[in-house]
């Protein structure tokens, strides 16, 4: 009987150690299925980031252009170049020499 319950002792602990190492497996296994995910949510995360870096830089660029223009649009020359080109508007004593194409070409 001694005999018996020896061996049923070791085949406990073989048993024992059995489920501990899958168990063990099972997590390391989890746990590096985990890691890369999140390494490839980073990897997005950055590439997002810069994309939107990017994009923070182009639209500044792009105030500083509207900026730049609105104070341009204000000026007297601006407005009086305006007049003259959209309105046909002229300067006391300018006078305006329109030449006429006659559709010859030659």
């Amino acid at each position: 009987m001694a005999g018996r319950n020896t061996k049923d002792t070791g085949l406990k602990f073989r048993l024992s150690i059995t489920v501990a190492f899958i168990v063990m497996i099972v997590i390391v296994t989890i746990v590096l299925i985990r890691s890369y995910t999140l390494t490839k949510t980073l990897e997005k995360n950055r590439s997002q980031i810069t994309e939107l870096n990017q994009s923070i830089a182009e639209e500044k660029e792009r105030t500083e252009e509207i900026e730049q223009f609105s104070k341009e649009v204000q000026t007297n020359e601006y407005k009086e170049e305006v007049a003259k080109d959209k309105l046909g508007l002229v300067n006391e004593g300018e006078i305006i020499f329109k030449i006429e194409d006659d559709g010859g070409g030659e």
